[in-house]
Parts: structure tokens; sequence; C-alpha cells
């Protein structure tokens, strides 16, 4: 990816208004202070008030622009109320970047709030949703960006049992909730085309020193600062991606099923289906 030049202002985003999902912490936290430094209002996002109230006064204590609104991303609802409460208090929004995730650990079937599979909503349902629902507000501050937070661990979709009822294992939960985002980005990508508004999935670095891997129980091979870079990169790039998976900072490859035209359109329609009535009057996306 080719990034800005070195030597430009810090406020390279100024004006701009960015919503990070999942920034109380990890490699979030680490996107909402940078981008802040480059002169965007951040809209941080968690599940904590206590949590999101301390990385607003730490951005604000530094000069920057930052609120924080609380919604739990296992609950339509509670997305949808996310959704319009960026509408009533914005006429724009210039990025998306949907961070927030569940690991693969630990190693059991969860659900959320709505009683679905953990992973698969919180890492992509969430996301899917949340994008639909602010589209608006993308166009009217086009160009503008939505970034899929993704993984290179991606594992196949059973169609037949997206939410994983039988032959459960975290690993596979996650590498799939992951996979879906890639393919989210795919299928949106065309329908995007000419509006201004681009979206793209990045694997961001191996195994991020983060409480995701904690609970794990894996060796960290990265920090969330060498992430918050690949995003960065991605964001700032000078290209005028659209509907690409990034490894890091190098395009990537996914699985094959994430080139299936026939999956893309089966992912789609479940989507639609898992969050009927999300729309907020609008037709379903």
């Amino acid at each position: 990816m080719t990034g800005p030049a070195s030597g430009q202002t810090p406020a390279l985003l100024d004006g701009q208004v960015a919503l990070i999902t999942g920034s109380t912490s990890g490699m979030g936290r680490v996107l909402a202070f940078r981008l802040a430094e480059l002169g965007a209002e951040v809209i941080v996002h968690g599940r904590n008030e206590e949590a999101g109230a301390a990385v607003v006064d730490s951005i604000r204590t530094t000069g920057g622009r930052a609120r924080f609104l609380r919604a739990d991303l296992g609950s339509v609802d509670e997305v949808r109320g996310l959704a319009r409460a960026i509408e009533s208090a914005y006429a724009r929004l210039d990025l998306l970047i949907n961070n927030a995730g569940v690991g693969p650990g630990p190693d059991r079937r969860l659900v959320s709030t709505d009683g679905l599979e953990l992973r698969f909503h919180v890492n992509y349902l969430a996301g899917y949703q949340l994008t639909h629902l602010l589209l608006p507000l993308l166009r009217a501050g086009a160009p503008a960006q939505v970034v899929m937070v993704a993984s290179r661990t991606q594992s196949p979709i059973d169609f037949d049992d997206v939410l994983i009822e039988s032959g459960f294992s975290g690993r596979r939960a996650y590498g799939q909730s992951k996979l879906a985002q890639i393919m989210f980005a795919f299928d949106l990508a065309p329908e995007l085309e000419g509006s201004g508004v681009r979206i793209n999935a990045v694997h961001p670095a191996p195994v991020m020193d983060t409480r995701m891997m904690e609970v794990l129980g894996a060796r960290p091979q990265s920090t969330p600062d060498d992430g918050a870079r690949s995003v960065l990169g991605l964001i700032l790039s000078d290209e005028d991606w659209n509907g690409r998976y990034f490894h890091e900072t190098e395009l990537g490859t996914a699985l094959d099923q994430a080139y299936d035209p026939e999956a893309l359109a089966r992912l789609r329609e479940i989507s639609r289906t898992l969050t009927a009535g999300s729309t907020g009057g609008r037709p379903p996306p």
C-alpha cells in the first residue's frame, strides 16, 4: 500500500468523523488515538462505560475530539440504537472500522444477547447490520471508507449450520466469522461503485498482544500498534481500493469460498434474515 508522504500535517483527517467499534482496548484503542491525532473526530464504541470514558478523556487531554457510544453488538436492537444515535448527532460519516470481535477462546459455544452464535453475531453480523444502517451517512461523507478487520484465520461456512449447532469449535466459529467479513466486503463493493464509498477487509497482524489472545492462551507475535499500522496504511493509501482483502499491507488471498458468487448470495440472504427488522424503516439491505 502507498501511504501519505512523510512530513504531512497531523491534521490529515481534519473535519472527518470516524467510528471504530471495539475501541476501548487493544488495536481499536490505538486506532482511536491515531485517528484523533490525524484530526478526525472519533466515535469510540464499547460495552464498558468507564473504559470508554477513559479513552475519550485521554484523547481530549491531547487536544483531540472524541465521544463514547455504548452498544452491545450481540443485540440487533442495540446495533440499531447505535446507528440512530450516530444519525442524530452527525450529518456525515467518513470512516467506519468494524473492529470489535470475540476471539477463538474459550473453546465452547457461546450465544449473543439475541441467542445467535456469539462470534458470528459480534464479529460479522453486527458489522453487516451497522454498515447498511450507516450507508446514508457514509454516502454523505463520500469519499468514505468501510474497513472490515478480518483475519488470516478463516474457516469455510457451512450454510446448513451457520450457527454451528453441531461440531462446534472456537477456532472454527472464529474463522467462519472472519471469512464472512471478507465475503461481505467482496459482495458489497460492486454495489458501492460510483458512490464514493469503498469497503475492504484486512488481516492487520498475527496474534496481537490483546485480551482476546490472553483468553486463548496464545503467545503474542505482534502488538496492537503493528495492527493499527496496517489498518492506517489501508485508510491513508493513495490507491482507490474497493472490495479487496489485505494481508497486513499486501493484497491477500482469502479462502476459495469468498470468490464463489453463489456463496456470497447465500451469505447475503442469511444475513438479511438474521438481522430482519434492523433497517430502521428502510428496505432491507
